[in-house]
């Protein structure tokens, strides 16, 4: 099977050559509507949608009454954000042929972009009218209802598309999602076990009993379910790759690894499993071999931030603080958004001495996350670290108004205000720490080694265990 993969890489590499090629030079090529879509999909996949938009440009230019060029172009637009203009386009669309469902789903789409939900649910119906594939439209239904937090409606509409086509992985996926968000996943089983009961050998209906019991963190269930389905299927691959999941959540890395590349076997190499593969190596700290797998990931998808955030981890395991950052920083500028990123671009600036980077960087994350504790107690220490408990105290503080219970952040506070001398506040900070923690006051020790300052808290701690027991 990998044999075949290499095969239509090669020629599908080789189809994006000659076309890049006759824009180059500006020759004359001819390319089929299917060399076309073909190439409008590899740059979409990509994310190259000025490259894509060219491309379809082009080809509309030679099949100027093609309905599914057109309906691509507005895909493509949408992509860019140009919703009007793309609207337009499905309006002509449209015009030339009334009952093309692929017309209405695209409108539903934009619809939904655009966050008009409801819009994007008329158009979906519209399209159940002429529809072949009824379980993709009901499937966007359900994800236009899941949009407006009307799980109920969306959970109709999945199990629409299931009944439809068992094997839809992502309304199987939804619907496990939506079933939790309402307390329902483990009712579910039953809804599940039926599909086993009127076909026993079915290997999705197994795959996705797997799947329920995986989200319920029964593992030992999960994987059951899984080896039935390769049982009945050996080249299920998405059974192999969940089971692979699955046995990550149980810390069996090597598992997970064969698991992993049973699946690379059978469908050939893709971002997210390599990223697997390398997540699996890091959990099993071998971290040249992680950063060997996450790069391999960033070289199919070089716009898969994940690859680059992982092979990041992997450095920065190894110390190698330097070319970690230069990965984090790759894996934030596909994906500003993610608070996680902007922490490990904040840890590694502070590592590698730039401190007022590391600050900017923690700032921008607690914009994008304010409750996560680690990103108060991290940026307050760099202030701490230099002796600026004012500043440190400050910090912590605004941390205080988005997470008023935390044990961690009475500690370290306890901390900061012994540092600037403030002893009384530090005791009721203190006092606090331990009603909500005892065990967790070791941590102070870490800040104070000196005996003479460790003895007098203990006494402290030790008076305040016998006033309250």
């Amino acid at each position: 099977m990998s044999k075949e993969y290499r095969k239509r890489e090669e020629e599908g590499n080789e189809l994006i050559r000659r076309f890049e090629d006759h824009l180059r030079k500006k020759k004359a090529e001819f390319f089929d509507l299917d060399a076309y879509e073909q190439i409008i999909d590899h740059y979409m996949l990509r994310g190259k949608h000025t490259k894509a938009l060219q491309a379809v440009n082009q080809a509309i230019s030679q099949y100027p009454f093609s309905t599914e060029l057109i309906t691509i172009k507005a895909q493509i637009l949408s992509n860019l954000e140009e919703y009007k203009e793309a609207l337009e386009l499905l309006e002509q669309a449209h015009a030339l042929q009334p009952n093309d469902p692929e017309i209405f789903l695209t409108i539903g789409s934009i619809q939904s972009l655009q966050g008009n939900h409801a819009d994007a649910i008329e158009s979906y119906q519209q399209a159940l009218t002429f529809a072949d594939d009824k379980d993709e439209v009901y499937y966007s239904i359900g994800l236009a209802h899941q949009s407006m937090e009307d799980y109920p409606r969306a959970i109709e509409a999945y199990k629409q598309a299931i009944e439809i086509n068992i094997n839809h992985d992502g309304a199987l996926y939804e619907l496990a999602f939506c079933l939790d968000v309402t307390g329902q996943l483990e009712s579910s089983i039953e809804y599940y076990q039926k599909f086993i009961d009127e076909d026993p050998y079915s290997g999705a209906a197994w795959y996705n009993l797997g799947i329920v019991y995986n989200k319920l963190e029964n593992y030992a269930e999960a994987l059951n379910a899984y080896d039935y389905a390769i049982t009945i299927d050996e080249n299920f691959a998405s059974a192999h790759f969940n089971m692979g999941n699955t046995y990550m959540n149980m810390s069996e890395y090597t598992k997970a690894l064969d698991a992993f590349r049973k699946t690379v076997d059978i469908e050939g190499p893709s971002p997210e499993v390599y990223c697997c593969i390398g997540a699996a190596y890091e959990s099993l700290e071998q971290y040249e071999l992680g950063l060997k797998y996450f790069q391999k990931a960033a070289k199919l998808d070089n716009l898969y931030d994940e690859a680059w955030f992982g092979a990041g981890a992997c450095l920065e395991k190894q110390e190698k603080w330097y070319q970690a950052l230069h990965f984090y920083n790759k894996a934030l500028k596909i994906h500003p958004e993610n608070s996680e990123y902007w922490k490990a671009v904040a840890h590694a600036e502070f590592k590698v001495g730039n401190h007022v980077s590391s600050m900017d960087a923690y700032e921008e994350a607690a914009k994008l996350d304010p409750t996560d504790k680690e990103i108060w107690l991290n940026w307050s220490f760099i202030f701490y670290e230099q002796g600026d408990f004012e500043k440190a105290i400050e910090t912590l503080l605004i941390g205080f108004d988005e997470i008023p219970d935390d044990s961690e952040l009475f500690y370290r506070m306890t901390v900061y205000l012994i540092e600037a001398g403030r002893f009384k506040e530090a005791f009721n900070y203190l006092e606090n720490a331990l009603i909500l923690d005892f065990d967790g006051h070791t941590v102070l020790f870490d800040f104070f080694p000196k005996l003479e300052t460790q003895k007098a808290l203990y006494k402290i701690i030790e008076q305040f265990r016998k006033d309250n027991k």
